[in-house]
């Protein structure tokens, strides 16, 4: 394991320079490799060398940017795909098989739903959801054929957050492979394997990016599980582009920076909020109000960057509290450096039945706010006005 600190590590981990001395990686933009002569050849599709053959396996900027992801988390390798959603689905198809079973947590991103719900039974593997606030239920649902338990925390978009050591310590016991989707901490505020996980996920077009340019996912675990997640994902093609590995490790450089002011300025949103009199109630993790406030400051170094909160008057005040916003965008994406509002009832969520939104804490008058690196005065101005309208 790497002896320097966080942010050394997202800065000086690079791949080997060229014959140009380069201070800065170049862009590998090169769909494939050559290679010496043919027994080269032979050696390097037989992996007897570890090279670069084609850039859907490897990459040297994919390559930089796992390494960086592996150091932040403490994982021993790693692979790199084209969307977060890429990586969550293959880590499943790879780690399952026919007739297994999934434990997880109820609470998570409307794709991951559809992946249990509507995708993953065609191969005839089923899922079972336990609440955020019943973990003590967990074992209750864990099958003979149970393989995996799968959480996210904080939860997406209600901000929940689970306890990372007593769902290592079911895994442990059960002998279940724990896959946590690390997206809202990054790895600079939570590291779920510290805890117990075995594999981690991320959506890197979120705060990983920064920025709201590039898609991107990554997967970091120990080498055995990894390599079935590379072989599968090296048939089936949802590999990360050079391009956006470039951007990417470039962004991780200014991840602990950014993450900072990202979450001081949450918390002033959330401190906000908690007061504001067209307010019911504010979910955000460093908040002592939140109902696992204790476990959050156990396992997370500051709160991340999203605040939910509940606004009176349901759904039509969601609405119009979206149409009165002036300077923060509306949008669907979050952890970018521009402030975003969402209200999840009316548009992400929408197409979920009332019974289901709420199952998952989502109410009518629900908002996300993923809070940005504007001068938080000037975040707070703008959802104070559109509260007051």
């Amino acid at each position: 394991m790497s002896k320097n600190h966080f942010e050394t590590d997202a800065i000086r981990t690079q791949i080997e320079r060229t014959e140009f001395l380069e201070h800065s990686a170049p862009l590998y933009l090169s769909s494939s490799f050559v290679f010496e002569d043919a027994e080269d050849m032979r050696a390097s599709f037989a992996e007897e060398k570890e090279r670069n053959l084609y850039s859907r396996f490897t990459n040297p900027n994919t390559t930089e940017f796992v390494d960086k992801v592996c150091k932040m988390e403490g994982a021993e390798a790693g692979y790199a795909f084209a969307t977060g959603m890429s990586a969550v689905f293959s880590t499943f198809a790879a780690l399952l098989n026919s007739g297994d079973h999934v434990v997880s947590a109820r609470s998570v991103f409307g794709s991951t739903h559809a992946l249990f719900t509507k995708f993953l039974p065609k191969w005839n593997i089923e899922t079972s959801y336990f609440k955020v606030n019943e973990v003590d239920k967990i074992e209750s649902l864990i099958l003979p054929n149970t393989k995996i338990l799968f959480a996210e925390t904080p939860t997406n978009p209600a901000v929940d957050v689970l306890d990372l050591e007593y769902l290592g310590e079911v895994a442990k016991k059960h002998n279940l492979t724990l896959v946590i989707d690390n997206c809202f901490a990054t790895p600079y505020l939570q590291k779920p394997i510290d805890f117990g996980a075995h594999i981690v996920v991320h959506s890197a077009t979120k705060l990983m990016d920064g920025q709201g340019r590039v898609l991107g996912g990554v997967a970091v675990g120990p080498k055995d599980l990894i390599r079935e997640i590379y072989l599968f994902s090296r048939n089936t093609g949802p590999a990360l582009s050079p391009f956006n590995a470039w951007v990417l490790s470039k962004s991780l450089e200014t991840l602990a920076v950014r993450v900072d002011r990202h979450c001081e300025n949450a918390l002033k949103v959330a401190e906000f909020l908690e007061a504001h009199p067209q307010v019911n109630f504010v979910k955000y993790p460093f908040l002592k109000s939140h109902p696992q406030y204790k476990i959050a400051k156990k396992q997370m170094k500051q709160g991340g960057s999203i605040v939910a909160f509940e606004i009176k008057g349901g759904v039509e005040a969601g609405r119009n509290f979206l149409n009165n916003i002036k300077m923060c965008s509306l949008s669907a994406n979050l952890g970018d450096t521009r402030t975003i509002v969402t209200h999840p009832a009316s548009t992400t969520h929408s197409k979920l039945s009332e019974e289901d939104r709420m199952e998952v804490g989502i109410s009518d008058g629900l908002v996300r706010v993923s809070v940005g690196l504007e001068n938080v005065s000037d975040v707070i101005n703008d959802l104070n006005q559109a509260l007051s309208s």
